[in-house]
This record gives C-alpha cells, sequence and structure tokens, in this order.
C-alpha cells in the first residue's frame, strides 16, 4: 500500500498539543496533533488518516472545483448539488430541465454523461520534491530565469511520475517554500446518477447562500467508469463502473451537538499568510472591482436569458457560480472591514520583524531586508492590474479565447513535450479537445458579442502604453461603444469558429494551415497571440521574483510561530486536507445566538411558494404530518436539515464528507455562515462556521421523496 510521505518537517513545524480548530491540515501532519484531534473526540487512530490508500481516506475525490467521496463499490460518489449542476445544465434544455425538476437514474443504463471534461481524481500518492524543484535554483537568477528553471524542473517530475491512466502535478507550499508531487489516478467517464430538484438542492437561492439558518438539501451523485479491464478510459458504452478500494460508511444516526466532526477535501485557495499591503489592495480595488464587473456580466446573461430561454439553461452554470462569488466578495469586504484586517495584519508583520531583530545574526537580518523587498515586488505588480484585467474581459469571449488557445496549441505541437509551454503538453490536449467539444452547450454567439464589447471597452480606457498594437490595429477608429460593438459584430460573422465542426478541425491544425486561414476570429487571434505571450512572459518573471522573496517570508514567519509553538499549516491550494471540530452554534452578534441544527419545520416556515423558497409540495405535506420515516433525530424530535461546526473550510470543500469520530459519512460540507466569508484571511474560532446538509435529510429525500431506494441499497444504507 502507498503512503503518504511526511511532509519536509520545516514545513510543519512544532505543533502544540492545545490549540483551537484553525487549520487545514496535510494528512502527514496529522500524527503531530493527535492529542489534539482526541480532545475533541476523534476516536480513529490519526496515523491511520495519513494512508491515502487506507479507510477513510482511499474514498475521497476531487471532482477539479469540488470534492466529492465514494459511496458504493459500484463507483458512486456523492458531492453538492451544486457541483453536480453542471451535468444537469449540460443535460438541459428549456423544454427538459433536469436542473429544475432533478434527475434519477433508476438504472445505470439510465444514467447520463456529465459531459467530456468531468473527471473525478482519485489521489494515491504525495511525496515531497522540494530538493528536485530546487537544485538549479541559485540568487544571481532573474525572476525569468527563476520562474523557467522552476517549470521545468516541475515538468520533469510530473512526466517521470505520470503513467496511462495517471495525472501528476506539482503543489507549491508556503509560496515556494516547498513542492510536494501529487499522483492521482484521472477518472474520465463520469456520469450523472441522482440529484433533486432545485427547489431542495438550491432552496433558498442567492438569499440565504452563505448565511444561516439555512434549509438547502445540497447534494447529489455521480457514478465512475472505467474500460472493462480496469483502465482509465474516455466516454464508451462498453465502460463499466469503478471499482473502488474504499467506500464511506454511511451513519444514518447522523450526529449531535458537541460531536466530533471532520471535512477532508481539496479547499481551493487562502490567503492568511498574505501581507497587510495585499489585504489593503483586495479591500481597495480587486473586490470592489470583480464585484462591478459580476454584476453587469449577470446582467448582460440575465437580459439575453429572459429573451431566449435556451440561453438561460446555457448559462445557468455560470450565474450560480457568479452569484456565488458575488455574495462571497461582499462577504469579504465586510469582514475585513470587521476585523480591521490591514491593521492586524501590519501588527502581526511589525512583531515578526521585531522578532527577527531580536534574535540577530546575518541570516534573519536577510530575511527582514528579504520582507522589505516582497513589499516592493507586490507593489511593481499592482500597477498593471488595470490592463491585466481588462484583457482577461477580453479573453473571457469564448470564440476569440478560442481562438488564442488554438493559435497557441499550433504553436507548441511541433516542440518536445518538456519544452512546450504549460498548459499545451500532451497531458493538455484531451482537457482542450472536451472543451472544444461540449463548448455549445454553454455558449451563445449574442451573449459572446457582449462579453467581448464589455472587455474592449474596458481596455480602449487604458494608457497607450498598457495597449497591444496588434489590437489596436485592428480596432482601428472603434472607440465608442456602437463602434466596438459594430466591430466585433463583424468579427463574429467572419468566424466559424461557433460550429464544432470547425472547431475540431482547427485543433489538429498546424501553425502554416493556421496562419492561411480566412477566419477573422483566427486571423486576430494570430495577430494578438505572440503579444498575449509577451505579457505571459512578463507576468512569469514577476512570479519567478515572487518564488524567491515569498519563501524567505516563510522561512520567517514558520521560525516565529516555531518559537512560540504554534502550529503552520499551509495556506489551501487545492491540495487534500483535514479540518476537524465539533458540531456547535454560533452567536455572531449581541443578542443573537444561533442553535447547531436547523430542522424540516424551518423549511415549512420558509415556503413562500415562490423561487428560491418554493419546496415540492409532497415535501411540505411530508413534513406537516411528520412523516419522517425514522430518519428523525431522538434528540431534537424531529428531521434535521443543516447543521454546523466550527470547521475550517474554504471554496473547493464544496462536497467533502463531514464524518464522525470513527470516519463515517454524517454529511456534506457545502457553505459557511455570513461570519466566516473573510475567514480565507483571518480565522476566527468564535465566529467562524461550516454549514453541512445532514446525512439524515439526504436520505429522507431519497427515500420519501425521490424514491431513490436502489441507490440507499446500493450505500448499504438499512430499509425503512
Amino acid at each position: 500500500m502507498r503512503r503518504l510521505l511526511l511532509a519536509a518537517a520545516v514545513s510543519i513545524g512544532l505543533i502544540s498539543s492545545a490549540h483551537a480548530v484553525e487549520g487545514m491540515w496535510q494528512p502527514a501532519q496529522l500524527p503531530g496533533i493527535a492529542a489534539t484531534l482526541q480532545q475533541h473526540g476523534l476516536k480513529l487512530d490519526p496515523k491511520t488518516l495519513t494512508d491515502l490508500t487506507a479507510y477513510p481516506m482511499g474514498a475521497i475525490v476531487s471532482l477539479g472545483g469540488c470534492t466529492a467521496s465514494f459511496v458504493s463499490p459500484e463507483g458512486l460518489v456523492v458531492s453538492n448539488h451544486h457541483c453536480v449542476y453542471g451535468a444537469l445544465q449540460l443535460n438541459s434544455t428549456p423544454e427538459n430541465s433536469l436542473i429544475e425538476k432533478g434527475f434519477l437514474a433508476k438504472t445505470q443504463a439510465d444514467e447520463l454523461s456529465a459531459g467530456p471534461s468531468s473527471r473525478i481524481f482519485v489521489t494515491e500518492e504525495i511525496r515531497d520534491v522540494t530538493k528536485a524543484i530546487t537544485a538549479k535554483l541559485n540568487d544571481t537568477m532573474s525572476g525569468a530565469e527563476r520562474y523557467k528553471a522552476i517549470e521545468q524542473a516541475i515538468k520533469e517530475q510530473v512526466k517521470a511520475c505520470e503513467s496511462d491512466g495517471y495525472r501528476c502535478d506539482v503543489y507549491t507550499f508556503h509560496g515556494g517554500y516547498s513542492y510536494q508531487l501529487i499522483k492521482q489516478l484521472e477518472i474520465k467517464d463520469v456520469r450523472l446518477v441522482y440529484a433533486p430538484p432545485e427547489s431542495i438542492g438550491k432552496f433558498g437561492g442567492d438569499v440565504d447562500n452563505w448565511m444561516w439558518p439555512r434549509h438547502t438539501g445540497d447534494f447529489g451523485y455521480l457514478r465512475a467508469y472505467v474500460s472493462k479491464d480496469g483502465e482509465s478510459a474516455a466516454f464508451s458504452k462498453d465502460n463499466v463502473p469503478y471499482r473502488p478500494k474504499h467506500v464511506l460508511k454511511v451513519n444514518p444516526h447522523g450526529v449531535e451537538a458537541g460531536d466530533y466532526v471532520m471535512v477532508v477535501g481539496y479547499p481551493g485557495r487562502t490567503n492568511r499568510y498574505r501581507l497587510a499591503d495585499e489585504v489593503k489592495s483586495s479591500i481597495d480595488w480587486v473586490y470592489p472591482t470583480q464585484i462591478k464587473v459580476y454584476e453587469d456580466t449577470l446582467n448582460i446573461i440575465n437580459t439575453a436569458g429572459k429573451a431566449d430561454p435556451k440561453v438561460a439553461v446555457k448559462y445557468a452554470s455560470m450565474v450560480a457560480g457568479l452569484n456565488n462569488y458575488l455574495k462571497n466578495f461582499g462577504g469579504q469586504l465586510e469582514g475585513l472591514h470587521r476585523a480591521d484586517a490591514v491593521a492586524v495584519k501590519r501588527a502581526q508583520e511589525a512583531q515578526l520583524e521585531a522578532w527577527l531583530k531580536q534574535q540577530g545574526g546575518a541570516e534573519n537580518t536577510a530575511l527582514a531586508a528579504d520582507i522589505g523587498k516582497l513589499r516592493q515586488q507586490i507593489a511593481a505588480d499592482q500597477a498593471n492590474r488595470e490592463r491585466d484585467l481588462a484583457i482577461s474581459l477580453v479573453n473571457r469571449a469564448s470564440l476569440f479565447s478560442t481562438a488564442v488557445r488554438l493559435t497557441h496549441l499550433a504553436k507548441e505541437r511541433p516542440k518536445a513535450d518538456l519544452a512546450r509551454d504549460a498548459g499545451y503538453q500532451e497531458r493538455d490536449w484531451v482537457r482542450i479537445e472536451g472543451g472544444l467539444k461540449q463548448m455549445d452547450r454553454r455558449f451563445d454567439p449574442g451573449v459572446d458579442q457582449q462579453f467581448m464589447v464589455y472587455g474592449l471597452e474596458r481596455y480602449v480606457a487604458l494608457p497607450q502604453a498598457q495597449r497591444l498594437p496588434a489590437l489596436d490595429a485592428w480596432l482601428g477608429d472603434a472607440k465608442t461603444a456602437a463602434a466596438i460593438k459594430a466591430k466585433v459584430a463583424a468579427l463574429y460573422a467572419g468566424s466559424k469558429l461557433d460550429n464544432v465542426d470547425e472547431r475540431m478541425k482547427w485543433f489538429s491544425a498546424d501553425s502554416k494551415a493556421i496562419d492561411a486561414s480566412n477566419d477573422s476570429m483566427l486571423k486576430l487571434a494570430r495577430a494578438v497571440q505572440p503579444q498575449l505571450k509577451t505579457l505571459e512572459d512578463q507576468a512569469d518573471a514577476r512570479d519567478g521574483e515572487l518564488s524567491k522573496l515569498r519563501p524567505r517570508y516563510m522561512q520567517a514567519m514558520i521560525a516565529w510561530k516555531d518559537s512560540q509553538k504554534l502550529p503552520v499549516y499551509p495556506d489551501a491550494n487545492s491540495s487534500l486536507r483535514v479540518t476537524f471540530g465539533n458540531v456547535q452554534g454560533v452567536a455572531p452578534r449581541d443578542g443573537v445566538s444561533y442553535a447547531p441544527f436547523t430542522t424540516a419545520q424551518g423549511i415549512v416556515e420558509k415556503d413562500t411558494g415562490v423561487e428560491p423558497f418554493n419546496s415540492p409540495k409532497a415535501e411540505l405535506a411530508a413534513i406537516k404530518v411528520k412523516a419522517f420515516d425514522g430518519y428523525a433525530s431522538p434528540k431534537l424530535g424531529t428531521l434535521p436539515v443543516n447543521f454546523l461546526a466550527d470547521l475550517d473550510i474554504t471554496g473547493g470543500n464544496s462536497g467533502s464528507p463531514a464524518m464522525d469520530a470513527n470516519g463515517q459519512l454524517v454529511g456534506l460540507a457545502f457553505d459557511g455562515n455570513w461570519e466566516s466569508v473573510s475567514g480565507d484571511w483571518l480565522f476566527n474560532p468564535q465566529l467562524n462556521r461550516s454549514i453541512q446538509v445532514d446525512v439524515r435529510y439526504m436520505l429522507w429525500v431519497m427515500h420519501h421523496l425521490d424514491h431513490a431506494d436502489n441507490l440507499l441499497k446500493e450505500m448499504g444504507v438499512p430499509a425503512k
């Protein structure tokens, strides 16, 4: 059995046996906090959680943005409703909206493809490769040289690791203080099995998002398929369900207030170790700017969707994501202001630098100097943010970005694989191909044109020095909104890339063929792509400088925390993490105290019959007569719906299994309370709470409302 190898000791530090539940811990770190885990109620040996091929870790998987877990020997995985939302959207039409009415495959033959780009990743090995990545680095390198050296070393590690059916990636920890290679089985045939209707799976919608009390049945099921010989393979009717080595056992009795609970998953990103200047930039520019952009984008989509229901279906998944981020950013701003985060960070940095000065010595003096250089580099990077945003918005137009990607790919194909740009190596071709094939399901020419016009309007407002000559040459005298709109309309009229067969033709074309093409979008991409590449190279050079300075900051931070015997966990970076705590309520404000559970009665109280508070009539009727089929909590005297716990989670943890003290499934993490939104920057154990859908509500909906007893039987849940 392959065991998770211990990360570099320096990245773990000396961990106190008594500390708050803060922390997204790497599995290898758990034995170091065993006493704390057991103090909170863990009954498993913490060492078992370091083995990725043993129970329960062997059942946890990534969906590439969400987390899920195997719950049957037939490759059935459970995750959040909003994590299978894309599969629902992909298989929906205005006449048959699976988003609205839900979906249940009574047999495996009825299951639907989740799309050619859907993946299930099973992590099997993590090992430290810091020495291999940094071996050729030296202090005389420029930022560009350093970036290329790191990128080349990563490519070499990945190539040596990957084999048929497996994907390997090198993850950066502590800003480049350590690097770890993660090997995952990549399952390419993923199918939609079951999701409740939107009136359950998204009950409360964006009104309740990030709020407590919550009453959302945010769960859904997929299935992993492989070839008959057990190998990873693309979708085929001949494929068979994948048989995982381990599946989570379901505890149909759930948890109660005070019980131990842990979440294992793939949190996306946190910023706990960012500097005060970066916090200030996020408050002053990043979040306000993104909020405005997302509001404008939603207005474009929603206006078009009202005129054409097909547009609403195509962009349903994007709209859900944008609304989620929009509310999140508002919460980030409010929380960072409330916590006076900039002042907190500045005080922490001052304490760190005072400690370095107190320690004395040449190395500590050098560390303090490098922290000053890091601040300078951060300030320099902010000078380009308006330009980078404008160009990214232009590139958000699917037809333009597709043309740029095809042009770039054609240039990279003739190169040796290790010499190709990251994202364009042979390992990436299947993903590019999948995106090209399914683009029609999430693309409307009219909306796409508006996206491009919106980006160009922002672009033409840039100073001349930040503009792209090729893009300016194409725009010509088009400066006003009307002129830009006309220019873009002509561009789209002269392109056939909105046709899947045309896209696939150019996917396999060489640069000579693309250079000879008269397709208007390819011609523009051909002219602009070299200048976009120059900007990418400049960004890489800046990242190279940061890769020298951030590790120095973290070296100082880790040493300082170590001197206080405080825990040191890495910021989230989409790698496997464990967070733990207990089921408990929260008192967010003076005179306000929330219980840890919501119950079915709250669904009746919230129901208005109007979306997003439009519960199915069958659900309301069952709740009113308390037809809970044995799934009610004896302690609560009713059916629990969602519960709170003081777990440290963030985006990417969506769908993560919430497990009890014995590692059994008791719910799924899907959200956090409003006060926890800014926890990506600062964790407050008194206020930060994760929200989980209770397993008892999941099982009741499946049994009583949707009659998914075939799945309950497959999961080994006792019949009711």
